[in-house]
């Protein structure tokens, strides 16, 4: 019920997405929410275990997120989790003959679920329906958006 992913073929191999979707600072190329990304420790970065922070702004809204990277595995997956158990995010990368299916995934995880109920009460079955649609209809943006810049080689 809380979860969604979409894929797209990309004209590139999975390692060259992986060092894309992997470089966090660069997330607000493709993202239309999240602005911008830094690692809260750069000795970390990039690895299990690394938190990053990220500048979202909506037009109701700006707010910053940490989160938690739990799988990091090089031309294959990279996946984090909002607030180290709220939402998780993340990509799958998948070799075909035309290049890579970047598969890009979202869910709301038990934790995050019970977050929104303590949080917004009565308000957050609303709150959560915002925040998938928002999900929903940003998905498949960030997916053309990588593929562009893979594809363009920037």
């Amino acid at each position: 019920m809380y979860n969604h992913e979409e894929s797209i073929t990309v004209k590139a191999s999975p390692q060259d997405l992986y060092d894309i979707v992997s470089d966090i600072t660069r997330t607000g190329e493709w993202s239309p929410v999240c602005t911008s990304c830094w690692w809260d420790d750069e000795e970390s970065a990039g690895s299990v275990g690394a938190w990053f922070t990220g500048h979202n702004v909506l037009p109701e809204r700006t707010w910053d997120t940490r989160s938690l990277v739990v799988v990091a595995d090089p031309g294959r997956e990279f996946a984090w989790v909002v607030g180290g158990t709220f939402i998780r995010w993340g990509y799958t990368l998948t070799a075909v003959d035309a290049g890579t299916v970047l598969t890009e995934m979202w869910e709301i995880l038990p934790e995050g679920v019970e977050m929104f109920e303590e949080k917004y009460g009565d308000e957050a079955a609303a709150q959560i329906a915002d925040r998938t649609q928002h999900a929903l209809a940003g998905i498949p943006k960030t997916l053309a958006a990588i593929k562009r810049i893979a594809e363009s080689g920037q």
